[in-house]
């Protein structure tokens, strides 16, 4: 019969990654910087334009604190247009090529819910894939992730970014994210996925309302006993409930970041590394 000691690490939630053989830990919360391939990015100071821009911004959150560079070659912001997958390929797979070049100790995610594009990216140095929507967009994902056994970010989101604003119906939106999601680890667990991520989704088919309830009860989502990444940076529940432009929303981005780590919180997806870096700081100091 096991001890009490075995069962509580039977159930102990996962807090390492292993990214192409690098040992991440999550046992401190980590920094995932955004670098946008991308002309439409909803925060125009994450695009960049240039693999000039690409390297320059790599070495800033690289000496900011990231641990993760998450790179995206198609806008998720509401109502996106559609890019074609020889599109995104043409603007993701050079970009990680030359970090991995110029930066071979970094760990890059990719932006993606093409299985094909996946693929592509891990092949070419990437070593983890970020999915918006979760495994919904493109039923070879899963089977493709398994075959790559790459970390792997489970988001919830529902439709497309272009239809997922009339789908935010929810009787208790933390009870039907935990759901939904559940179903889909339950299909990654069973193709032997070993390292998965959750993120709740913030902004994907969901009201500002919901964004805050999600926010609040995000400590639940640990029940599923995976790591949490909170995507908060200076999205519309900060900027829009303010009353204020969406590049004075940094405050605010730092105020919800905290409280997200105050919940849990195990990864911080964020435009503003340096600023996240000391933030996480100051909170391991108040949890010694």
């Amino acid at each position: 019969m096991p001890t009490l000691e075995a069962k509580d690490t039977l159930f102990r939630k996962k807090s390492t990654l292993n990214c192409h053989g690098k040992i991440l830990s999550l046992d401190t919360p980590q920094v995932m910087g955004i670098l946008n391939v991308t002309p439409d990015s909803f925060f125009a100071g994450s695009r960049l334009a240039t693999i000039t821009d690409v390297l320059k911004k790599a070495e800033n959150m690289l000496a900011d604190g990231a641990t993760i560079l998450d790179i995206g070659g198609y806008s998720s912001r509401p109502g996106a247009a559609n890019v074609s997958t020889e599109e995104e390929l043409d603007r993701l797979v050079p970009a990680i090529k030359a970090i991995v070049k110029e930066f071979p100790e970094a760990i890059i995610s990719v932006d993606t819910f093409r299985a094909q594009v996946a693929e592509a990216t891990i092949d070419s140095g990437a070593a983890i894939i970020n999915d918006i929507s979760g495994g919904n967009l493109d039923e070879a994902m899963f089977a493709t992730v398994a075959r790559l056994q790459v970390p792997y970010v489970l988001m919830h989101m529902r439709g497309t970014p272009q239809t997922m604003a009339s789908l935010a119906d929810y009787d208790d939106v933390v009870l039907a994210v935990m759901d939904e999601l559940q179903k889909q680890v339950a299909k990654l667990h069973q193709l032997g996925v070993k390292d998965i991520i959750l993120d709740p989704g913030f902004g994907f088919a969901k009201t500002i309302h919901h964004n805050f309830e999600l926010l609040n009860r995000l400590d639940e989502l640990k029940m599923l006993q995976l790591p949490i990444l909170a995507g908060l940076s200076r999205k519309s529940m900060t900027y829009k409930f303010l009353g204020i432009d969406q590049s004075e929303a940094l405050a605010g981005t730092i105020a919800l970041n905290t409280i997200a780590l105050m919940k849990g919180a195990d990864v911080l997806r964020v435009h503003d590394v340096k600023e996240t870096k000391q933030t996480i700081e100051l909170y391991k100091k108040t949890t010694l």
